[in-house]
């Protein structure tokens, strides 16, 4: 009989981070079933109507924390094993990212408590890197023998490797977000003033795009683009010189290796972004990986990151193709299946 996952929860299964590691769990010969109940708090009652498939293992995607109780008494009625891949951690995102409240304040406490209720019951959890699966074991309570760290990655179907163009008089350096804190939009702001040789671009929307559209003022080598459709975002890649990745200095900030990264080094260009552990040591000082890390909220560090890659035309097209190189050695597809390989090996499938 087929070995099969019950993936469980209000989830997207085209988000990135689901689509590549379904592709890859069927590439392995793991067969999917899906629960996608139509209310999160109500989901072991509408188990109970609809009956979904058994399974030998269930699987609550990231971002649905909401999900993790029912899909526990589904798994515990089942007598299987339970994986939560979370990708983030919402007392992170509420307390040190947003500051909504502080770490004493009693909404806070509650909110550590729940998530350490749900992250101490998963047989196995995932992290995408290995500062976020510390996170969740120091912080979180996650069973530290059974935290294991698959990373994001690139969906290499449409993040293919981009030819090379000649650097031009004005050269492009473009950032593509959600416009939020963790990413620190504004210090890019700061940094093109002191470049104005180069055309930087943001691309996206989001809570601080207004902002940083202010801060632009009559900075005439600013530009902004509204979003496009996410086929065609390894086209745009390919027609800057230099992506940016993330520079804001939270701790979460420091944790994470943004999609953003992974999608530009797979496209082959390079990528300048917050200095973090959160990379693999080989590339923390390795100067020619084809990604460059600053300091965070440091424009002056930016800027001259951004000159300096500039100034080289014929550096920049080794860094380029050193990028890409970066990628299949420590994020590719086959990196990511490695991983995931492990995690169904601990689930015994």
């Amino acid at each position: 009989m087929k070995t099969s996952l019950l993936w469980w929860g209000r989830f997207d299964p085209g988000y990135s981070r689901n689509r590549i590691l379904r592709t890859l769990l069927k590439r392995n010969h793991i067969g999917l079933e899906d629960f996608r109940p139509r209310s999160s708090l109500l989901g072991s009652l509408e188990s109970m109507v609809f009956r979904p498939q058994p399974a030998d293992a269930i699987w609550v995607p990231c971002f649905r924390h909401r999900d993790f109780n029912s899909a526990r008494r589904y798994a515990d009625k089942l007598g299987v094993k339970l994986v939560f891949d979370p990708l983030i951690s919402s007392w992170d995102k509420v307390v040190q990212e947003r500051a909504k409240y502080p770490a004493d304040h009693f909404r806070a406490r509650r909110l550590l408590k729940w998530e350490r209720s749900l992250f101490s019951r998963a047989d196995i959890v995932i992290a995408d890197t290995l500062l976020h699966a510390n996170f969740y074991v120091d912080k979180l309570a996650a069973p530290a023998d059974r935290t294991h760290v698959i990373p994001v990655g690139a969906e290499e179907a449409l993040f293919t490797q981009q030819p090379l163009r000649p650097l031009t008089a004005s050269p492009e350096v473009l950032f593509f977000g959600s416009f939020i804190e963790l990413q620190g939009p504004q210090h890019i702001i700061e940094a093109a003033r002191q470049v104005p040789g180069v055309r930087w671009t943001l691309l996206g929307d989001g809570p601080l795009r207004s902002r940083c559209e202010t801060l632009a003022g009559k900075v005439s080598n600013v530009h902004f683009e509204n979003w496009l459709p996410y086929e065609q975002l390894a086209e745009r890649i390919g027609q800057a010189d230099v992506l940016l990745g993330v520079f804001g200095d939270s701790a979460k900030a420091g944790r994470v290796i943004p999609n953003k990264v992974y999608q530009a080094l797979a496209c082959g260009r390079p990528v300048v972004t917050r200095v973090s552990k959160a990379y693999p040591p080989e590339l923390q000082n390795d100067q020619n990986s084809g990604l460059v890390l600053v300091a965070p909220a440091n424009p002056e560090a930016l800027a001259g990151a951004v000159s300096s890659l500039i100034s080289h035309g014929p550096t920049l097209s080794v860094l380029a193709e050193q990028a890409h190189k970066t990628y299949q050695q420590f994020f590719s597809e086959s990196r990511i299946e490695k991983e995931l390989l492990d995690v169904l090996a601990d689930l015994e499938l």
